[in-house]
Protein backbone atom coordinates (compact mmCIF):
# COMPACT_ATOMS: atom_id res chain seq x y z
CA UNK A 1 0.00 0.00 0.00
CA UNK A 2 1.36 3.40 -1.00
CA UNK A 3 1.46 6.24 1.52
CA UNK A 4 -0.06 9.06 -0.56
CA UNK A 5 1.26 11.78 1.77
CA UNK A 6 4.83 10.50 1.46
CA UNK A 7 4.43 10.12 -2.30
CA UNK A 8 3.34 13.74 -2.58
CA UNK A 9 6.09 14.96 -0.22
CA UNK A 10 8.77 13.09 -2.18
CA UNK A 11 7.37 14.20 -5.56
CA UNK A 12 7.28 17.81 -4.34
CA UNK A 13 10.92 17.57 -3.21
CA UNK A 14 11.89 16.05 -6.57
CA UNK A 15 10.10 18.79 -8.53
CA UNK A 16 11.66 21.53 -6.38
CA UNK A 17 15.13 20.01 -6.91
CA UNK A 18 14.49 19.90 -10.65
CA UNK A 19 13.41 23.57 -10.58
CA UNK A 20 16.53 24.51 -8.58
CA UNK A 21 18.79 22.71 -11.06
CA UNK A 22 17.09 24.41 -14.02
CA UNK A 23 18.07 27.80 -12.58
CA UNK A 24 21.78 26.93 -12.65
CA UNK A 25 24.18 26.92 -15.56
CA UNK A 26 26.71 24.17 -16.26
CA UNK A 27 29.40 26.64 -15.14
CA UNK A 28 27.90 26.91 -11.65
CA UNK A 29 30.16 25.23 -9.10
CA UNK A 30 27.19 23.44 -7.46
CA UNK A 31 25.66 22.16 -10.72
CA UNK A 32 27.26 18.69 -10.70
CA UNK A 33 26.52 18.14 -7.01
CA UNK A 34 22.87 19.16 -7.35
CA UNK A 35 22.45 17.14 -10.54
CA UNK A 36 23.83 14.04 -8.78
CA UNK A 37 21.50 14.61 -5.80
CA UNK A 38 18.58 14.93 -8.23
CA UNK A 39 19.49 11.62 -9.90
CA UNK A 40 19.69 9.92 -6.49
CA UNK A 41 16.27 11.34 -5.62
CA UNK A 42 14.89 10.08 -8.93
CA UNK A 43 16.28 6.58 -8.29
CA UNK A 44 14.74 6.49 -4.79
CA UNK A 45 11.45 7.81 -6.15
CA UNK A 46 11.27 5.08 -8.80
CA UNK A 47 12.20 2.42 -6.24
CA UNK A 48 9.50 3.58 -3.81
CA UNK A 49 6.66 4.58 -6.15
CA UNK A 50 7.54 3.38 -9.66
CA UNK A 51 5.22 0.40 -9.83
CA UNK A 52 2.25 2.35 -8.42
CA UNK A 53 2.76 5.26 -10.82
CA UNK A 54 3.43 3.01 -13.82
CA UNK A 55 0.04 1.36 -13.23
CA UNK A 56 -1.62 4.79 -13.11
CA UNK A 57 0.20 5.90 -16.25
CA UNK A 58 -0.81 2.67 -18.02
CA UNK A 59 -4.48 3.41 -17.23
CA UNK A 60 -4.13 6.97 -18.54
CA UNK A 61 -2.33 5.78 -21.66
CA UNK A 62 -5.01 3.13 -22.30
CA UNK A 63 -7.72 5.77 -22.14
CA UNK A 64 -6.09 8.74 -23.90
CA UNK A 65 -3.05 7.63 -25.90
CA UNK A 66 -3.01 3.84 -26.38
CA UNK A 67 -0.51 4.02 -29.26
CA UNK A 68 2.21 5.42 -26.99
CA UNK A 69 4.43 3.36 -24.70
CA UNK A 70 4.36 4.01 -20.97
CA UNK A 71 7.70 5.44 -19.82
CA UNK A 72 9.30 5.53 -16.39
CA UNK A 73 7.36 7.90 -14.12
CA UNK A 74 10.27 10.36 -13.86
CA UNK A 75 10.06 10.89 -17.63
CA UNK A 76 6.71 12.58 -16.97
CA UNK A 77 8.29 15.26 -14.81
CA UNK A 78 7.90 18.56 -16.62
CA UNK A 79 10.90 20.73 -17.39
CA UNK A 80 8.95 23.73 -16.14
CA UNK A 81 6.42 24.15 -13.34
CA UNK A 82 4.44 27.09 -12.04
CA UNK A 83 4.87 27.30 -8.27
CA UNK A 84 1.95 28.91 -6.45
CA UNK A 85 1.35 29.36 -2.75
CA UNK A 86 -0.71 26.19 -2.29
CA UNK A 87 0.09 24.08 -5.35
CA UNK A 88 2.59 23.34 -8.09
CA UNK A 89 1.19 23.27 -11.61
CA UNK A 90 2.59 22.09 -14.91
CA UNK A 91 3.63 24.91 -17.24
CA UNK A 92 1.83 24.99 -20.60
CA UNK A 93 3.15 22.53 -23.18
CA UNK A 94 5.33 20.67 -20.67
CA UNK A 95 5.51 16.91 -20.22
CA UNK A 96 5.75 13.86 -22.46
CA UNK A 97 4.42 14.39 -25.97
CA UNK A 98 1.74 11.79 -26.80
CA UNK A 99 -0.64 10.99 -29.63
CA UNK A 100 -4.20 11.29 -28.32
CA UNK A 101 -7.02 10.51 -30.72
CA UNK A 102 -9.44 12.83 -28.93
CA UNK A 103 -7.10 15.77 -29.54
CA UNK A 104 -5.70 14.89 -32.98
CA UNK A 105 -5.03 18.48 -34.03
CA UNK A 106 -3.25 19.61 -30.87
CA UNK A 107 0.11 19.15 -29.18
CA UNK A 108 -0.84 16.79 -26.36
CA UNK A 109 1.34 16.19 -23.28
CA UNK A 110 1.14 14.17 -20.08
CA UNK A 111 2.96 15.34 -16.98
CA UNK A 112 3.26 14.34 -13.34
CA UNK A 113 2.56 17.11 -10.83
CA UNK A 114 2.56 17.30 -7.01
CA UNK A 115 0.33 18.96 -4.42
CA UNK A 116 -1.74 16.78 -4.83
CA UNK A 117 0.01 14.05 -6.83
CA UNK A 118 -1.70 13.92 -10.21
CA UNK A 119 -1.27 13.35 -13.93
CA UNK A 120 -2.11 16.35 -16.07
CA UNK A 121 -3.09 16.13 -19.74
CA UNK A 122 -2.66 19.28 -21.82
CA UNK A 123 -3.84 19.70 -25.40
CA UNK A 124 -2.76 22.84 -27.18
CA UNK A 125 -3.05 26.10 -25.27
CA UNK A 126 -6.69 25.81 -24.29
CA UNK A 127 -7.24 22.36 -22.76
CA UNK A 128 -5.82 21.16 -19.45
CA UNK A 129 -7.28 18.46 -17.26
CA UNK A 130 -6.31 16.22 -14.38
CA UNK A 131 -6.72 12.68 -15.74
CA UNK A 132 -5.56 10.84 -12.62
CA UNK A 133 -5.10 11.70 -8.95
CA UNK A 134 -3.34 9.62 -6.28
CA UNK A 135 -5.81 8.21 -3.77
Amino acid sequence: MIDIKNLDKDLTALVKAKIALSKLTYADQDYDKIEEELHDMEDDFIENYGEYLEEALAEVHDEFCPDNDVLLPIAYLADEYIVKEDTIDVAPGQGVLVEADDFASSKVTLALAPQPTRIVLQAGNDHKEVVWRAE
